[in-house]
């Protein structure tokens, strides 16, 4: 006798609900009787089932509620700007209780697939011309994701410098609390990137890899500031749905990397998984 596959358990736990119960938009009155809404809870963690696992929408389990219910409450939560919410509230939540560490920051992009294409997307250079997509994230010094936009892959990177720190979604200290740094790879070495970044109040730090290579040797154990921001990239990419761009929409591709953003900064304050 075979067994059955037991469903993975992503249910979202109830400490990080109380949070997020409270964002939620008031559910539309309905025009007429039929079944009762289906559980806010149980249809968040359905998404989360499914930005975690990378699973088309229609191959969600019946556990989360019908996949076209899921659906739909993700695009009605996505249009109310409910997942951006999620982040802030993260962030305040982070802050109050571990404080942001605007000293050091950093910032990196990083490439992945799109092959149904869509605004947002572009020929990637690193991948015989094929379609991509290029995210831009801004963190804190522990890799807190402060900021991320999105562009075509074929998009260099110093040309989304402005655009990620414009989007920056929690308020910023003043520079009278402090120097901020921005740390950045070699890819962000040009003279009018290091006058932009000093316009909005940054000391801009940039190394090449040679030059690391050579710290490492001079110091153990040594690690570039902005190792930080790799690393966040390598957290998005565990979540599966986001490793390979499947939206076309890029409003609806914004809102997962809103939901892993939430998710990464709940899960440094203690709530999250």
């Amino acid at each position: 006798m075979t067994k059955r596959k037991t469903v993975p358990d992503y249910k979202i736990s109830i400490e990080f609900w109380n949070k997020i119960k409270p964002l939620l938009p008031l559910p539309k009155p309905k025009k007429k009787l039929g079944r009762p809404r289906e559980d806010d809870w149980k249809i968040l963690s359905g998404i989360f089932y499914v930005l975690r696992t990378g699973c088309q929408w229609k191959a969600l389990p019946r556990c989360y509620g019908a996949p076209s219910t899921v659906h739909d409450r993700f695009q009605e939560w996505q249009k109310d700007g409910l997942f951006k919410r999620m982040w802030q509230a993260g962030l305040l939540d982070y802050d109050n209780e571990k404080g942001l560490e605007w000293e050091w920051q950093a910032i990196d992009g990083a490439m992945t697939k799109a092959p149904l294409g869509g605004a947002g997307t572009g020929a990637n250079p690193t991948d015989r011309g094929k379609k991509g997509t290029k995210r831009s994230i801004l963190t804190d010094a522990k890799g807190i994701p402060l900021s991320v936009i999105v562009d075509g892959a074929n998009r260099h990177d110093k040309m989304l410098v402005k655009k990620t720190l414009d989007a920056i979604i929690f308020e910023r200290p003043s520079l009278d609390d402090g120097i901020q740094n921005i740390c950045m790879d070699k890819g962000y070495d040009y003279p009018d990137i290091r006058e932009l970044v000093k316009d909005y109040g940054y000391t801009a730090h940039i190394r090449s890899r040679g030059e690391e290579n050579i710290r490492k040797k001079e110091i153990p154990r040594y690690r570039a500031r902005r190792w930080v921001v790799e690393r966040t990239h390598s957290w998005l990419n565990r979540l599966r749905r986001l490793l390979i761009r499947w939206e076309k929409k890029i409003e609806k591709y914004m809102a997962k990397l809103h939901l892993a953003c939430a998710c990464i900064t709940f899960r440094a304050t203690g709530l999250f998984g």
